[in-house]
């Protein structure tokens, strides 16, 4: 027995790859369900009641989805390259480190149809700006950037701590570790009155949508895709790789940095340790489950975000530890790794 690699890979086998990893991962969740002495069947639908039973749950589901889009288009735009992004978690509080400093600084005041945009800007670029520093050293001393990534992201967090419990921290906080709030003008308009969902969703249906159109109809989206397929062909073609991957280190880092300042700006309104419960992670899951698809992206964010959401209906309502969540959407990127490997390889005798 042999795996061979596909030539071409069928559109159907695209499109069941996703389905059959999020069914694996539920099937062997169910198992744990089980073993915590409640019934599996009972319990995923007390998560889709969690995640969908009422106005609140609906509006909490797509907020958590919000973040979720934006750094899974990070890891996605990277991934597509071959440039191995793990640190949007650390690229996440950068975005919401900068909109802090910034609108209680040179923004306090701005009218909000000047100071909000430029607060996005802001948390974009600081995203972009982390992530160019990995690069830079791939690029210079072929550094491996899995490691700076993913080292880079403890750093952030112990910087981002320094900084609430120092120059930013909140003075009218009694003592707890928080960032100086974001003045009320500033913070994003909501989407639905009474809720936390804001018009950041739109913003990362509208990222998603152009991130799609740049991969598929420019040339910097050619050459991004030639560089991960085949960099020495690409090479040899005339693109020219740093470039390319400058520009798609500068992409995933403003899309992940975009995902904090707008978690910042809709739901909290200042900075704390606890922002992120793992958004810059969870996204290179829903990254994989859209098999890089940027459309795909959304739906792979929606199914994280009823996962987190509705486990804790489940949880209230039979007693499953809340946790099981985060084995859900572990088992299903490991899921999805297997299904991507019977995608690309068949099996020969």
């Amino acid at each position: 027995m042999q795996f061979v690699r596909r030539s071409h890979v069928p559109t159907r086998l695209l499109i069941a790859a996703p389905l059959a990893a999020v069914a694996v991962s539920l099937a062997l969740s169910g198992l744990l369900i089980a073993a915590a002495g409640a019934d599996p069947f009972e319990a995923y639908w007390k998560m889709l009641v969690g995640a969908f039973g009422s106005r609140l749950s609906i509006t909490e589901t797509l907020t958590r989805t919000t973040p979720l889009i934006l750094t899974g288009l990070a890891a996605a735009v990277a991934f597509r390259a071959r440039l191995w992004n793990i640190g949007a978690e650390g690229q996440f509080f950068v975005g919401a480190l900068a909109v802090a400093a910034l609108a209680h600084g040179v923004l306090a005041g701005t009218p909000a149809i000047v100071g909000t945009p430029l607060l996005l800007v802001a948390g974009a670029a600081a995203g972009a700006l982390l992530l160019l520093v990995p690069l830079a050293l791939r690029l210079r001393f072929g550094v491996d950037e899995v490691v700076t990534t993913l080292l880079l992201n403890f750093v952030v967090l112990l910087f981002v701590g320094m900084m609430i419990e120092g120059p930013l921290k909140d003075p009218m906080a009694f003592g707890w570790p928080q960032s100086v709030p974001v003045p009320g003008g500033l913070m994003l308009p909501k989407l639905v009155p009474r809720s936390r969902l804001t018009i950041g969703l739109l913003i990362a249906l509208a990222a998603a949508l152009a991130v799609a159109f740049v991969q598929a109809r420019t040339v910097f989206g050619f050459e991004a895709r030639a560089a991960g397929l085949a960099p020495r062909a690409a090479a040899f073609a005339g693109v020219s790789l740093p470039r390319t991957l400058v520009a798609v280190a500068c992409l995933s880092g403003a899309l992940a940095g975009l995902a904090g300042a707008v978690e910042v700006l809709s739901v909290k309104g200042f900075v704390t340790k606890d922002l992120s419960p793992g958004y810059g992670y969870s996204g290179i899951v829903v990254a994989m489950l859209a098999g890089l698809n940027p459309i795909g992206v959304v739906a792979g964010a929606l199914f994280v975000g009823i996962v987190f959401v509705g486990a804790d209906g489940m949880s209230r309502a039979l007693g499953v530890p809340s946790f099981i969540a985060d084995v859900i959407v572990a088992i299903s990127l490991l899921s999805m790794l297997v299904a991507l490997l019977f995608t690309s390889y068949e099996v020969r005798r």
